[in-house]
């Protein structure tokens, strides 16, 4: 790995069945750092958090390498109260289809190894991307599911772009009445 990779962390609040836990698995292969406590994560870091205002984009790179990449690893049913507190560099993901076992073919539920993976991937670390989610049976179904969008998703300059590119990719899947 060269030194312009990002450092890849994961607040995990323990409250997913751990032999499901996609985090726990990449760290049983050494491909993440799990916290316990958020005082564990960089500050500086780029914090993924479905309810941020901010798309993620390939903008957030710079921030990636020098301060690192947050997932928070937590059960969707109680999203809410853990993901509120903002996060100054707080970023959502644009919209993609989850291609894990427990939500295949849901629009944004994505597991946290996905929700890692679709952030390397658009910020251009797209090797580093596909290597983690190798550990999984499905994790190739979840390039194939998204490539048309994270390819699009890639190549915006900024987050802006980002929310067109999921705008019309949206609108172009309501049928017209």
């Amino acid at each position: 790995m060269s030194l312009d990779l990002p450092r890849i962390f994961v607040y995990n609040v323990r409250q997913c069945d751990p032999k499901k836990c996609t985090s726990l698995k990449l760290k049983r292969h050494g491909l993440v750092r799990v916290a316990y406590r958020a005082r564990e994560i960089p500050k500086e870091a780029v914090v993924l958090n479905p309810f941020s205002d901010v798309a993620f984009s390939p903008v957030d790179k710079e921030r990636l390498i020098e301060s690192g990449l947050v997932a928070i690893d937590c059960s969707w049913e109680r999203a809410d109260e853990v993901l509120r507190p903002v996060h100054k560099h707080a970023r959502c993901l644009p919209y993609l289809v989850a291609a894990n076992p427990t939500n295949y073919g849901t629009p944004t539920k994505l597991s946290t190894a996905e929700a890692l993976a679709a952030a390397l991937y658009i910020a251009g670390f797209k090797e580093e991307a596909r290597r983690l989610l190798s550990i999984f049976k499905w994790g190739n179904t979840f390039f194939k599911l998204n490539e048309e969008l994270l390819e699009k998703y890639s190549r915006a300059k900024d987050s802006k772009e980002v929310v067109d590119v999921q705008k019309e990719f949206i609108g172009s899947k309501i049928p017209s009445l």
